[in-house]
């Protein structure tokens, strides 16, 4: 079936209308670019058709993110090997009944990716069963012993669909979930919550203290009450009681009063009977709701935190080489100088070490973000972190050992403090000061003039309670919720709790070059070129990139996807270090290289018999809509810097696409440069983007850090968010959505000063009573809901 032939059927059953905004019919992301947002959606898209798949669509959430055409090169999986070796050990010894492992995947979203994963797998040989826990992002996958289940196979037919295999992360087994400890405690204060209102509910309706069950009804109210104390109420007054010890002001501290007074007051009054201080039921209400703000808080970090994977898998291990030839592996932590190791392609040189190899193809993209390859000879120094770009394994020797290397400073994990919500100290100070004055003064007024114990206990129990933290408790986390799920829809995904507040911070963007700004890969200038190939030369250059890590190589691959899905040419790939590589009578290179033609520096040239095919053109670019984005973002205010460690010349280019002054564009630096840089201009109101190991010193000095990259295992675990897709619109968005937050918990702040004037004002006057009480506590919380949904209602909807 062809791609145009899947493109109008789905357009005719679901996808399209005549005001439809034009999306991406994979990912459902806007798309400028027709029906899909890039050339990896467009083979994914095919992919799933092609297996028969196409149900997923109906399925999937609306959104989902944007396939990676570089998730289809070549990932090492020899980790996944072993592991399966010792799960069939473990059987064998009778440990376990069927060998099975447990898996992290990245890219899990929504239902329909489980179903997805569920049939890949089914297709495999002596595939057992697979269980997939799309909250937690794992999966476990059982197999039938003696077979030839293949679980590296599995994890490669995976990644082709956009879904990567890691090592299953102890941090984010369900019973460790924060998340998942909340909604025990939901469940359980709903049930207590539903309890006490069905004893409590015979009072509002005119029980009278003779019924001979009423002495019943009270007792079991007070217990499912306490209960509801016991379960629910324990999480803020725990973490208030925390923050009272380090001397911080935290939003849990006027949650833990309201409780804590509900229910002294609402326990004095069961005891000595007086009505008019029980308020059991708003305790075990009020306690449901906050549970609820705080685990819609929660769970949006979290699901975000998940997408990734937990934990990359181990270093590739690197092959020490003997005197005698015999080789060993070991660990890249155990090098020492003057060993003679070897580095597989694709994989990175651990430590500063001399090339022992006569040449070399060499990509410093990772540690200095040089986009270009380089040619390395015997004997020339080879930096920690370079990337072997060479067909096969490189030899080198040691000049310095992992501790003290750069790579291990770059790789090194730094403790980060989190962000105080300097607005929200102070509304919580002044309502704790308020509340407690007005009660205190209340109470010693009522005392003064009537000398009644009871009614003086009754209006200050009544003024704890009405005081009602909604705003603060409930309002505020689910307004952060719906803006971490608006930025969901538009490729943003939230990683860390306090970035709300470090956003209100910043004031100077800093962003990498390569990898950030530009693709990770340069563009093809001529990709009408690729069209133009019939099937045997496209197999043939695919058979050609297909397992190569150089820049040129991976552009052409990524452009190829469009194509669908190519059988590549059978046969070895030879290289010539510096000038291309063949494949029988076919070859890819330099021109004039093996065409016949003149030796020139531009591009890439296919031949086939000495005779060119097409001479492939490529430019380092700016992403789609980057330089209108930068625009826009100055005219937020902030400050806008490149800091690249790609030369000098490149990043002035790179300018003058994007409409930048010069002076903000610095290169050649190294990423001790870029930390500095911030360091000496901000770094404390400073968002930083980057996404190579070079910018990872610079992510540490940086008040807050994003990153495009997902896929390499450094940065994606200190960023505070990362985005997905072509281009930059992201960070946009991720102001916007920041500003309207900001005004809706504004609004939710005038709201809760309007209601407690009100409320309290009532408990003052002696006017309130636990039946007042009830009826205002859903009233103000449906409230509350309402301007919430009002407040951030512009930013429901991506804009294409």
């Amino acid at each position: 079936m062809s791609l145009s032939a899947i493109t109008a059927a789905d357009n005719r059953s679901f996808k399209a209308s005549a005001t439809a905004k034009p999306v991406c019919l994979h990912c459902g992301a806007p798309s400028s670019q027709g029906d899909f947002c890039c050339a990896g959606c467009a083979y994914v898209y095919r992919l799933v058709h092609d297996e028969g798949l196409d149900a997923y669509y109906k399925i999937k959430d609306e959104v989902s993110a944007p396939a990676d055409p570089l998730l289809l090169q070549p990932r090492d999986y020899a980790w996944l090997a072993a592991a399966q070796q010792e799960a069939e050990a473990r059987f064998a010894s009778g440990e376990v009944t069927t060998p099975r492992l447990l898996l992290d995947v990245q890219g899990i979203s929504c239902a329909g990716c489980v179903w997805l994963i569920e049939k890949v797998f089914l297709k495999q040989s002596d595939a057992g069963r697979v269980e997939v826990n799309a909250q937690t992002g794992q999966m476990r996958i059982y197999w039938r012993a003696g077979g030839v289940f293949d679980a590296a196979e599995f994890a490669r037919a995976l990644q082709r669909f956009n879904y990567l295999v890691g090592p299953a992360g102890a941090s984010v087994r369900p019973a460790q979930s924060e998340s998942r400890a909340l909604a025990w405690r939901i469940g359980l204060c709903t049930a207590f919550t539903m309890n006490v209102m069905l004893f409590t509910l015979p009072v509002y309706f005119g029980m009278e203290k003779t019924f001979a069950y009423a002495p019943l009804f009270g007792t079991l109210s007070m217990a499912f009450g306490t209960l509801s104390l016991l379960a629910g109420g324990g999480f803020f007054l725990n973490r208030a009681a925390r923050a009272l010890r380090e001397g911080a002001v935290h939003i849990d501290l006027p949650i833990a009063l309201g409780i804590v007074g509900a229910y002294a007051g609402s326990m004095l009054g069961w005891v000595s009977g007086q009505e008019a201080y029980v308020y059991f039921d708003f305790v075990s209400t009020f306690i449901l709701l906050m549970l609820i703000g705080r685990w819609a808080q929660v769970v949006a970090v979290e699901k975000n935190q998940r997408r990734l994977l937990s934990q990359q898998p181990v270093p590739p291990s690197v092959r020490l080489i003997g005197a005698d030839g015999m080789t060993t592996e070991i660990a890249p932590e155990q090098l020492r100088v003057g060993q003679r190791f070897s580095v597989a392609m694709g994989h990175n040189v651990p430590v500063e070490a001399r090339l022992e190899t006569d040449e070399a193809s060499i990509g410093l993209a990772w540690i200095n973000g040089e986009a270009d390859a380089r040619v390395f000879r015997a004997g020339q120094r080879v930096p920690a972190g370079a990337q072997n770009l060479t067909r096969g394994a490189l030899e080198l020797t040691a000049t310095r050992g992992w501790e003290g290397s750069l790579l291990a400073e770059l790789l090194k994990p730094v403790v980060r403090t989190g962000v105080r919500h300097r607005l929200l100290e102070r509304v919580i100070q002044g309502y704790l000061v308020s509340v407690i004055g007005i009660a205190v003064l209340a109470g010693a007024g009522w005392w003064w003039t009537s000398g009644d114990v009871v009614r003086t206990g009754a209006v200050v129990t009544a003024i704890l309670v009405v005081s009602c933290p909604c705003a603060l408790g409930l309002a505020f986390p689910l307004i952060e919720e719906l803006a971490s799920a608006a930025l969901r829809r538009r490729g943003v995904f939230v990683r860390a709790g306090d970035l709300w507040q470090r956003l209100d911070r910043v004031r100077t963007l800093v962003f990498d070059k390569t990898g950030t700004l530009t693709p990770e890969t340069p563009e093809l200038l001529n990709p009408e070129a690729l069209a133009e190939l019939d099937e045997a030369a496209r197999a043939a250059l695919l058979a050609l990139v297909q397992a190569s890590a150089h820049p040129f190589s991976r552009s052409l691959h990524e452009n190829l996807l469009v194509f669908g899905r190519v059988e590549p040419l059978a046969g070895k790939v030879a290289e010539t270090i510096g000038a291309g590589v063949e494949l029988g009578s076919w070859s890819l290179g330099r021109p004039g290289w093996k065409d016949g033609g003149r030796d020139q520096e531009a591009g890439v040239v296919l031949a086939h018999q000495g005779r060119m095919l097409v001479h492939f053109l490529f430019a380092e670019r700016a992403r789609s809509g980057a330089r209108e984005e930068l625009a826009a973002l100055e005219r937020r205010g902030l400050g806008i810097h490149v800091l690249s460690g790609d030369r000098q010349a490149k990043v002035t280019a790179l300018a003058w696409d994007l409409g930048l002054p010069e002076g903000r564009m610095l290169g050649g630096l190294s990423p001790q440069d870029k930390a500095r840089w911030l360091e000496t201009h901000g770094a404390d109101q400073t968002l930083m983007l980057g996404d190579g190991a070079n910018d990872s010193l610079a992510f540490d000095r940086a008040l807050c850090r994003g990153t495009p990259a997902i896929h390499q295992g450094v940065l994606e675990q200190k960023a505070d968010f990362y985005y997905l897709g072509r281009g930059i619109a992201g960070i946009r968005a991720l102001f916007e959505i920041n500003d309207a937050r900001r005004r809706s918990q504004r609004m939710q702040l005038v709201f809760m000063v309007t209601y407690n004037v009100f409320a309290v004002g009532l408990a003052v006057a002696g006017r309130m009573n636990p039946l007042v009480a009830a009826i205002l506590m859903p009233v103000s919380s449906l409230l509350t809901l309402v301007l919430v949904g009002w407040g951030m209602r512009g930013v429901r909807k991506p804009t294409a």
